[in-house]
């Protein structure tokens, strides 16, 4: 038999590189890729965890018992979430207690007042106004939203023309427990798979569609439906 040349024997070596190479790349990229969306059978997509979705201290803008239960993650500078407003409030207001909406903070770190705003909201429902402060936030987002400088003064004066006890709304506002508590909200839609906001949950299930009234109503009527 005749010995391999010394050019052949290169080229075996090389090859030989090359294929560890795409086969490390290959199996590092498995690796690192999330595990699919868990089906049933029917190739539905499975409910996220309810006690991840609606925490104890979740807040309920609708009474609680609802047949349906839709969760929302925003950010209350997303301009997104501020076209979607007006929509979740006419649902809210046409399906009285038979949908449950809830409240979950997921300020976007690039958004400058996000988490402050956020803040704001939680530190107003401390003096039981969570509302009227999520409202006044959409409102006014305009005044304040997609700029790089703090709100905070802006904040407090919403806080003032509510009729809030500013001492102790400006200690809410800067007291950690309460920033611990919208990153909270946050760490469970990262958990859940939010990318993005305005994101929704109709009774579990992650709402993919652009957040129009026609579409969540849609969901929401094929869920009272069940």
């Amino acid at each position: 038999m005749k010995s391999l040349s010394s050019n052949t024997k290169v080229s075996l070596v090389i090859v030989g590189v090359v294929l560890a190479v795409v086969g490390a790349i290959v199996l590092f990229n498995q690796i690192g890729q999330p595990d699919a969306p868990a089906e049933v059978a029917d190739g539905a997509p499975v409910a996220a965890p309810a006690e991840i979705l609606v925490r104890p201290d979740s807040h309920l803008l609708s009474p609680a018992g609802g047949k349906v239960t839709v969760v929302e993650f925003l950010d209350l500078e997303c301009e997104a979430c501020g076209a979607a407003h007006p929509d979740v409030e006419r649902l809210r207001a046409e399906y009285g207690d038979r949908v449950t909406f809830v409240l979950r903070y997921f300020p976007v770190p690039s958004h400058q007042n996000a988490e402050l705003a956020a803040r704001a909201v939680e530190a107003a429902g401390q003096q039981g106004q969570l509302e009227a402060m999520y409202r006044t936030m959409f409102d006014t987002q305009p005044r304040w939203g997609d700029q790089q400088v703090s709100h905070r003064e802006t904040f407090v004066g919403f806080a003032r023309d509510l009729g809030l006890d500013l001492p102790a709304f400006e200690a809410a506002l800067d007291d950690p427990a309460t920033a611990e508590r919208v990153l909270r909200d946050r760490q469970d839609g990262l958990d859940l798979g939010v990318l993005g906001t305005p994101t929704f949950f109709v009774n579990g299930i992650k709402f993919n569609q652009p957040a129009t009234y026609d579409g969540l109503r849609s969901a929401i009527d094929k869920e009272l439906a069940q």
